[in-house]
């Protein structure tokens, strides 16, 4: 017993103390995510070598991924141009030769000589007359070989800690922490067959085989799920503790008022969305609904129905924006039609003048505001609402967690409404907000405009203008969305072109899809560049109408004086780094050119698709790509298929990891270091069965079985604040 705790305690000591961990390679294991030895046990294989199904030079298929075993007859570096360097190696084997190139990794030279018997693992691909692999993950198969067995694991690597070294040290790390509990109770695992933790951890760095690697998985993937389930439950949990709900009224007569005098009826799935919502809030317990829907399919009117609900229970509401464009247009339109039914609202940003500011923050306190709806500058101190019975957070994935809570904190735990315009599909929305209920819209109601998108290459671009300027003949209007850059412009290339500095031995690529996601990522940029191209626009393009620009540079009343004359039509091209910004409806804007699309997720380009062909006349997005890249066309190409952003995020999900789509702001993202979403969807749902039936009966995971599991559902909590405060 007394090792088995030990063993279990030495998971959260420093990796350092691990056998072969020095200084340096303690600061390379860091640069990994690597500071603890539970990090490192858990630090898993990207994907194995099976070297008992090994294909031969001449058996290999072109366009297939396989491994293939030789000796290396030849290695060369060459430097094909300045500030690019390559090693190039012949294989052979008894049936012929492959040719492997390995890109930016010079340090293969002092690793690898001629004679060397090494293994291959990459896509087959056929040029100059050889097959050939380009990047692959190589293995030299020396001394030591059969300890590794037939299935060689590889590991994230650096470039200063290679994948053989992690191996090792991973190898260490497992058994300084042989022995240690099983947090998982034992029911859960006799009832799906569940590997004990262990030997799970053991048999995913160190399978004996590939179904023994299958099994390992599925016992951590469950672990991972319920881990998160749990921490999420009792999060939520957490938040009405110690308060007394607010059970509304969803019968009163302004939000009957609201609902008849909408200007037009509620879709089928509107109205199933504003039902659930509505009897959330009518619930006596504290509400925490989530409202899922695609670009253009009318969240805020039915969120509106929630608003006058709460005003008829006799609390307030506040409706948090995250740009103070979005929040004047919601005051505009939803804040204007709640006044008609006598739900008295009011606008608070950043520019609000002192004088108005505190007339505001005095009648939201005594009440004789009901809804507040404004940016940031809702989360002041000095906003403090006489009774908030719920908060209401647009874009909700825009805010940190410490920034949703702070909302949330005004008021006695008031129900809590989330919107987003993210297409996430459930099993991912599971995972992610487990303590939350969810409705979807997945369909615009006017879809009567039709939006058509186009891929096209660079030198097509003139297609695009084209395009364009025939629209502004027509009196439409034209966004063109330049993800320019100026002092990172060398860095990033470099990374498209090849792989970033930290990626591993194996040669992993840069993915550019996770290049801009959001403002934030042109913060480094020189915002001159964009800058210069609206002037050329201006001068050759478009030289016969008003061309604007919009970046995250300009300050907040230069921004909403750009996106007024837009909107009022005295601007007919804006040129904008982003249209995150804008979230503004312009029924005029009919033709949008993405520049570099391949620079942008497929959740962030729909996005932006997004604002055209908002109303009834036929839309035209033109994405342009000088990219060559096989994968970057290809989601390019998913793009012109659907315009369904559920079906652009499973496809987005199932090129990269949930956490590249969402970023960092969201608890739990990157707590799934194994969880596939797309494949793991049945698990998904059985761990969050699992976790509410055990926290109906233990909420506090108090009983003696649950102890350990209470421990690592704490461990992990601590883990996910880390990171979201960083």
């Amino acid at each position: 017993m007394i090792d088995r705790v030990k063993a279990t305690l030495a998971l959260d000591e420093p990796v350092s103390r691990v056998k072969l961990v020095s200084p340096a390679r303690s600061r390379a294991l860091e640069k990994l995510g690597v500071r603890t030895l539970r990090d490192l046990v858990t630090h898993f294989p990207r994907s194995y070598i099976d070297l008992s199904r090994v294909e031969t030079c001449a058996g290999a298929r072109i366009g297939e991924a396989c491994t293939i075993r030789g000796a290396v007859h030849e290695i060369k570096l060459k430097k094909p141009k300045r500030n690019l360097s390559l090693v190039e190696i012949a294989l052979v084997d008894a049936t012929g030769v492959l040719m492997v190139t390995c890109f930016r990794q010079p340090w293969l030279m002092d690793q690898i000589a001629a004679g060397d018997s090494v293994a291959v693992s990459g896509k087959v691909t056929f040029d100059y007359g050889y097959k050939r692999m380009t990047n692959p993950f190589i293995e030299v198969l020396g001394d030591g070989q059969e300890a590794t067995g037939s299935v060689v694991p590889v590991h994230p690597a650096t470039e200063k800690l290679s994948a053989a070294w992690v191996r090792r040290i991973v190898a260490n790390g497992l058994a300084a922490s042989e022995g240690c509990f099983d947090p998982l109770p034992l029911g859960l695992r006799l009832r799906y067959r569940l590997m004990g933790r262990d030997r799970a951890l053991h048999a995913i760095h160190f399978p004996h085989t590939m179904a023994e690697a299958d099994e390992a998985r599925r016992r951590l993937v469950y672990e991972e799920l319920l881990y998160l389930e749990l921490f999420l439950m009792q999060e939520g949990a957490a938040r009405a503790a110690g308060h007394n709900p607010h059970a509304h009224v969803t019968d009163g007569p302004r939000l009957a008022a609201f609902a008849a005098g909408l200007p037009f009826e509620l879709t089928g799935e509107q109205q199933q969305a504003r039902d659930e919502i509505l009897a959330a809030m009518a619930a006596p317990s504290v509400a925490n609904h989530m409202l899922l829907g695609d670009v253009g399919t009318g969240k805020t009117v039915v969120a509106g129905h929630a608003l006058a609900a709460a005003a008829d229970t006799g609390g307030q509401a506040m409706l948090l924006a995250p740009t103070e464009v979005l929040a004047r247009q919601h005051m505009a339109g939803l804040g204007e039609r709640l006044g008609a039914v006598g739900v008295r609202c009011a606008l608070l940003t950043g520019a609000t003048p002192a004088a108005e500011r505190t007339e505001l923050v005095e009648g939201f306190a005594s009440g004789a505001i009901d809804v507040l709806i404004g940016t940031h500058a809702l989360l002041s101190d000095d906003v403090a609402p006489r009774n908030l019975t719920l908060a209401v957070i647009d874009e909700q994935q825009r805010f940190g967690v410490d920034q949703r809570a702070r909302l949330l904190e005004k008021g006695e735990a008031p129900d809590a409404l989330y919107l987003t315009a993210t297409p996430i599909p459930r099993t991912l929305a599971l995972a992610l907000y487990g303590n939350l209920t969810l409705s979807y819209i997945k369909h615009r109601p006017h879809d009567s405009a039709r939006r058509a998108t186009k891929v096209l290459a660079r030198e097509q671009q003139g297609v695009a203008f084209d395009a364009a300027r025939e629209a502004l003949s027509r009196g439409e209007q034209v966004f063109v969305v330049c993800p320019l850059v100026g002092k990172d412009s060398e860095a990033r290339d470099a990374k498209a072109a090849g792989k970033a500095p930290d990626a591993d031995a194996a040669g992993e690529e840069y993915h550019p899809a996770v290049a801009i996601e959001d403002e934030a990522d042109y913060g480094a940029d020189d915002v001159t560049a964009a800058t210069r191209e609206a002037e050329m626009l201006q001068r050759t393009t478009f030289a016969d109408w008003s061309v604007g620009l919009l970046h995250g540079g300009m300050g907040t009343e230069a921004k909403r004086e750009v996106m007024e004359a837009f909107r009022a039509g005295d601007i007919q091209v804006l040129v904008a780094t982003t249209v995150i910004e804008v979230g503004v409806d312009v029924p005029n804007a009919t033709v949008m050119i993405v520049q570099d699309a391949d620079r942008f997720g497929l959740a962030q380009l729909h996005q932006l698709r997004g604002r055209v062909g908002r109303g009834e006349k036929t839309a035209e997005v033109f994405l342009v790509s000088a990219s060559t890249r096989e994968e970057s066309l290809a989601r390019l190409a998913a793009m012109e298929s659907t315009d369904d952003g559920f079906e652009l995020a499973a496809f987005d999900l199932s090129l990269r990891r949930e956490g590249d789509i969402l970023g960092n702001r969201q608890h739990g993202a990157s707590g799934l270091k194994l969880v596939n979403i797309m494949r793991d969807g049945a698990v998904i749902e059985a761990a969050r069965a699992d976790a509410q039936a055990l926290l109906e009966t233990d909420p506090m995971l108090e009983e003696p079985d649950h102890k350990a599991l209470a421990r690592e559902v704490r461990l992990m909590f601590a883990r996910e604040s880390a990171v979201v405060g960083g």
